[in-house]
């Protein structure tokens, strides 16, 4: 993989931290997900270089007797109802206000010419 860039998406404004997408010039991408936490100094501006220095920790372990994740059922494999309202939720809250529809009102007031008298 050649990379040919980098972008870095503030998750809801970067309060829930930012994810860093290395682009590659076949189309591949590698995220990396940085949660925010508190006491971190976690922005923008350092977020791809603490993804840069996630995947060189990843890339020298030895990753024998690492879970298999996909051997664990999601919530919705295992229909865990609860977990999936709450995955749910989250999903909402991350998309908000961009989830919720325009509401388009016109407001119109009755008047006009009431108890005048037209003159000839």
């Amino acid at each position: 993989m050649q990379l040919i860039g980098t972008q870095v998406h503030a998750e809801q404004g970067g309060k829930r931290g930012f994810t860093v997408e290395f682009v590659g010039d076949g189309g591949e991408v590698i995220s990396v997900q940085l949660p925010a936490r508190e006491g971190s100094d976690l922005n923008r501006q350092n977020a791809l270089e603490k993804a840069r220095a996630l995947m060189r920790e990843v890339a020298d372990r030895d990753l024998t007797g690492v879970v298999d994740l996909e051997a664990h059922p999601s919530a919705r494999q295992s229909r865990d109802e609860d977990e999936m309202e709450s995955q749910l939720d989250e999903g909402l809250e991350d998309t908000f206000p961009a989830s919720d529809p325009v509401s388009v009102t016109s407001s119109t007031t009755a008047g006009g010419m009431r108890g005048s008298v037209a003159k000839h």
